[in-house]
């Protein structure tokens, strides 16, 4: 087999940067470990950034996503039973769009089907070779037999545990890393939400946050200790320490059901750098992981995603090859942006077993100067709804 671009992974990052080449007219192939149900199994985050809608429309699948998104205005912050509203759409004309990470995996495969484009699910023992050279390969097994294709780029979209950047020399990538010390236990259930919009909970028991999926699915989570399981964890027990965490009337609010899904999810930062090596280039998890704190995760993959797809769409048009070459660097000056909200909105509404009582008292001036000063509350907003693009 031959293609223009080889893609490692069908998850977002790998299926939007797919569709966004194809539209232009370059040839490419996706190429995925698991099985299509296994992708849309995986449960994921649901807040996309004006950014990122733009950019699913350039790639022509936002059709379903205008139709059944959930805009929001903003966000709201409870402290010690207070809740604070942060008006995005006030302090910065700007609002985000509530839509689930599996509705727009599905609106993806779908549009790929719809343009003939080739992916390849359950592609095993998938390695890439000659990326530092003119000939780049990937080669896999599947059905029994040995595959190789070639191509003139490979994009690894393989995420965090990927083949593709542990195929990287040790001695020519650095990475960053920070582990927290608690995750998320998150719970998905088929009732209305508590609250329009999403309420981030700092409580002395932990932190809480209440999602949603759609205007009857809602998505809950709990700050837990790292070491956690999920069997220990009925829904009894998770609905009477949500309870717990809330104030009086979104605890009153609140809308219990059997789980129809329920997990923990490790909290940590990374940042690989570079983000190419040759012809290899790194996007979404694969070149980093913010915690979800502040729901840049998939906005970010899709903000990589943007500037690789316009960079190589350049050089097959044009010959053009700046924007390949400045890809490294423009993505890691966002990514690092990103990564410094994720951590401070981590900081401020989560409870740090390291932290003494003086660390405690700074956590609440942090909250009271948010809530009393709009420039505090703009530069949150700023961040939480995008930074814009700087092309």
């Amino acid at each position: 087999m031959r293609t223009q671009v080889a893609i490692v992974g069908a998850g977002p990052s790998g299926l939007l940067l797919g569709q966004l080449l194809a539209r232009a007219g370059v040839d490419n192939v996706v190429l995925e470990r698991h099985t299509a149900d296994y992708v849309l199994g995986r449960i994921r985050a649901g807040v996309l950034e004006q950014g990122t809608v733009e950019t699913l429309e350039e790639a022509g699948v936002a059709g379903r996503l205008h139709r059944e998104g959930l805009v929001h205005d903003g966000i709201e912050i409870e402290h010690r039973g207070a809740r604070h509203r942060i008006d995005f759409k006030a302090l910065c004309g700007k609002t985000v769009l509530v839509y689930g990470q599996t509705e727009v995996t599905r609106d993806l495969m779908d549009a790929r089907r719809a343009v003939g484009a080739t992916t390849v699910y359950e592609a095993e023992d998938v390695a890439i070779y000659g990326y530092d050279g003119r000939a780049p390969r990937v080669r896999w097994r599947a059905g029994g037999s040995s595959h190789e294709l070639t191509c003139e780029f490979i994009a690894g979209c393989d995420g965090y545990h990927g083949v593709t950047r542990q195929s990287v020399p040790a001695d020519a990538i650095a990475t960053f890393e920070r582990v927290y010390p608690f995750g998320w236990l998150g719970i998905l259930v088929d009732q209305p939400p508590v609250s329009p919009e999403l309420i981030y909970v700092n409580h002395e028991r932990g932190f809480a946050l209440c999602s949603m999926r759609s205007l009857t699915r809602s998505r809950y989570y709990l700050q837990c200790a790292a070491e956690e399981r999920v069997d220990a964890w009925p829904d009894e027990r998770f609905w009477g320490e949500l309870r717990a965490r809330l104030d009086r009337g979104a605890s009153e609010a609140l809308k219990t059901g059997p789980s129809i899904e329920k997990s923990i999810a490790p909290l940590r930062s990374f940042v690989a750098e570079p983000l190419r090596f040759g012809r290899l280039f790194l996007a979404g998890d694969a070149a980093h992981i913010v915690p979800p704190t502040g729901a840049k995760g998939l906005n970010l993959a899709a903000s990589d995603v943007r500037y690789l797809a316009h960079a190589l769409i350049d050089h097959f048009r044009r010959g053009d090859d700046r924007g390949l070459d400045a890809y490294s660097a423009r993505c890691l000056k966002r990514i690092w942006l990103a990564e410094r909200f994720s951590w401070w909105m981590t900081s401020i509404t989560h409870r740090f077993p390291e932290t003494d009582a003086f660390g405690g008292r700074l956590q609440d001036a942090e909250l009271e100067l948010l809530f009393r000063s709009e420039a505090a509350q703009r530069v949150l907003a700023e961040n939480y709804v995008g930074l814009p693009f700087d092309d």
